[in-house]
Order: C-alpha cells, then sequence, then structure tokens
C-alpha cells in the first residue's frame, strides 16, 4: 500500500516543478558583436592616370622595290639587312636588249636629224628661189612640208631615245632613300617581270613610329595633343615586348583622316627617335598615355570595390556605425586607387577591408 501512495505522488510532484518553471520569463536576446573593419575616408585629389593602347612600330618612310623593266637579275651590289644611302646602286637587270634599244634608237634620232637639216636647207632654198618667181609656188609648199614631216620625225625619234634611255636607267635598281634594306626576295639570275616581281623592301628606322588605334571618344584629346612637342616628361611611352620601358619621348605626327568603319576607332602615329635600332619595323608593343586630370576627383582604394552581378558597390560606414551599401560607377584606376565618377563624394567612409564580412545594417567597429 505505501509504494503506491509513492507511486503516484512522483507525477504530481513533477507537474507542479513544471508549473512552477512556466512562471519564468525568456532571457533577451543578445546583439552580436560588432565586426571589425578596416575604413578609410573618400577623398578628392588631382590624378595622373594611365591609358594603356595596343601598338604595332611602323617605319616612318618605307618604299618596294620591284623591277620597272623585265629580264634577269644580272647582278647585286648589297647584302640583306644592309644600310644604305639614297641613289646607291642595289640590283641590276641584264641590260643587253636596253642598251641596243638605246643605241638604236641613238642612231634613228641622228638619221632624223640630218634629213631635218636637207629639208630644212632645201626649204629655205626654194623660198628664196620663189621669191625671184624662179620656182612654182606649189614647189615651196612641198618643201615647207617636207621640212615639217621631218621635224616631226625627230620629234618621235627623240621620244624614243628617251624611252630607251629611260629603260637603260630602270635596268639598275638604286636606293629611293636612305635606310635599311630587307631580305632580298630574288637571286642573281632570276627572272622578274615589270612592275609585278617584289626585289626587297628599304626603310628608314630613325626616326621610327608607333601606330595605335584609338576610340571615338577619345578623339578631341589626341587632336589637342598633336601639336605638343616631345617633353621632359613623355606623355607618350612604350612598353616593349620584354616588359622594359623605351626611355627616349615621342610626339604625334599624323592623326588618320577617317575612322575605320569596322572597328570604329581612329588610328594615331606617334614618332621616336631610335639611334640604337631598339624599336623594329613591326614589332608589337604597348603605349602607355599619361592622363592628367584638370580637376580634383573623388578617389577611393580599389580594394574597397566590390562586384555583384556587373554593378560595382562599396560599404559605407554610417554615425550610426553600421554598414550601408552603395553602388558607385568607376573611371580610371591608377596604382592601388580608382575614381569614383558617381555614387560618392568626399568625406564619406568606405570599408576597405572586411566588406565580405557585411551586410547591410551590420554594426561595425573601425579599427
Amino acid at each position: 500500500m505505501k509504494s503506491y501512495q509513492a507511486n503516484l505522488s512522483r507525477p504530481i510532484i513533477a507537474l507542479m516543478l513544471l508549473a512552477g518553471c512556466g512562471n519564468n520569463k525568456p532571457a533577451a536576446p543578445t546583439a552580436p558583436p560588432a565586426v571589425a573593419v578596416t575604413t578609410q575616408k573618400v577623398t578628392q585629389e588631382m590624378i595622373t592616370t594611365t591609358d594603356s593602347y595596343p601598338g604595332v612600330v611602323v617605319p616612318l618612310n618605307e618604299v618596294e622595290l620591284r623591277a620597272e623593266v623585265g629580264g634577269s637579275v644580272t647582278a647585286i651590289f648589297v647584302k640583306d639587312g644592309q644600310k644604305v644611302s639614297k641613289g646607291q646602286k642595289l640590283y641590276e637587270i641584264d641590260r643587253t636588249n636596253y642598251l641596243a634599244a638605246y643605241n638604236s634608237a641613238k642612231a634613228n634620232l641622228r638619221v632624223a636629224k640630218a634629213n631635218y637639216g636637207k629639208f630644212k636647207k632645201d626649204a629655205e632654198r626654194y623660198t628664196n628661189l620663189a621669191k625671184q618667181e624662179a620656182v612654182a609656188k606649189q614647189r615651196v609648199d612641198y618643201a615647207l612640208t617636207d621640212l615639217e614631216n621631218a621635224a616631226s620625225q625627230v620629234a618621235v625619234a627623240e621620244a624614243a631615245m628617251e624611252m630607251a634611255a629611260a629603260n637603260l636607267k630602270r635596268s639598275v635598281i638604286v636606293s629611293p632613300l636612305s635606310g635599311t634594306i630587307g631580305i632580298s626576295q630574288v637571286k642573281p639570275g632570276a627572272l622578274v617581270v615589270q612592275g609585278s616581281t617584289l626585289l626587297n623592301t628599304v626603310s628608314t628606322n630613325d626616326p621610327i613610329a608607333v601606330d595605335i588605334s584609338i576610340n571615338q571618344q577619345d578623339i578631341n584629346r589626341f587632336l589637342k595633343l598633336q601639336g605638343n612637342l616631345a617633353v621632359r616628361d613623355s606623355i607618350f611611352s612604350v612598353e616593349l615586348p620584354d616588359k622594359t620601358t623605351y626611355r627616349l619621348n615621342g610626339k604625334i605626327v599624323a592623326v588618320d583622316r577617317s575612322i575605320d568603319p569596322t572597328t570604329g576607332t581612329l588610328k594615331v602615329r606617334i614618332s621616336y627617335p631610335n639611334p640604337t635600332g631598339n624599336l623594329v619595323p613591326g614589332m608589337v608593343c604597348k603605349l602607355n598615355v599619361l592622363n592628367k586630370s584638370k580637376t580634383q576627383q573623388v578617389t577611393i582604394p580599389y580594394k574597397a570595390v566590390m562586384e555583384q552581378l556587373g554593378e560595382n558597390l562599396v560599404y559605407l560606414v554610417s554615425d550610426s556605425s553600421k554598414a550601408q551599401q552603395r553602388l558607385v560607377k568607376l573611371g580610371s584606376k591608377f596604382g592601388d586607387k580608382v575614381v569614383v565618377t558617381n555614387g560618392l563624394k568626399a568625406g564619406e567612409v568606405v570599408v576597405t577591408e572586411g566588406s565580405q564580412n557585411l551586410r547591410a545594417g551590420t554594426v561595425v567597429k573601425a579599427q
């Protein structure tokens, strides 16, 4: 009997204990700790950025040497890659036929001049006899006609001789400018065709140029730079394929006349002195152009920027030490900073480190 009473009392005691516990209020939730971040104030400053353009080294003067007369190559007077001067003999085409043609034309001219001299004397003689009425006027007319025909024959012979002399001269190809000749495209004995066979190429190397293509929105800027002479700190610097910087200063020498309709770009040519030959025609390089701001720009550390879904945003720290998201538009990047063209103003505070742990409204503790 006592065992039964004891067993019955145990549930009652448990219920009383639970009822007593139900009178206690739940503890208030504790606020999450502030997230430690690094911050920096948004500043304004005069900046100098660098715009980079892919470039190609090109000679300012370059001429393709093509045979102006046909025949076989009988002599090559220079070595491949040699420095040449204007007027220097480079190639010779077989001159046999052209020399013969010249001599023939020269002889024909002598005959034509001799005939002209004979008809001139006849015309003078008949004209004098006509004044004395010792010969018919018709005979004088014949003599004057013969003289005119002889003069025409002389003109024809002179033209033929000039052509023959020109062909004889063209059989020797000379350098049209002072520069460097390339690798010969023909060997001695090769048959060349007038006007089509490429013999070689001669180009100038000092000065030399770099061609770049710019976007349409940059045209006015480069037109303003076109009149600038080379300065102590060059606006245009060339980065060579080995990542070294070409130290000599350059200047714009030409801006193309029209925009390329396929790319929407305009070609600009910058000239450089090239005394050591470091810039080689055809070399691919990078042209860096200094872009100095005329007014103060809003700048922030680039590491403060986060990208989400194609948009750039930063976290700001409000007066209540809470993080706020702000969309921004970026301009040029320079060093470890970037220009902000819209979305921020000087004096605001942005988070530079620790952004990955933040959400809008997160309490932060600036370090």
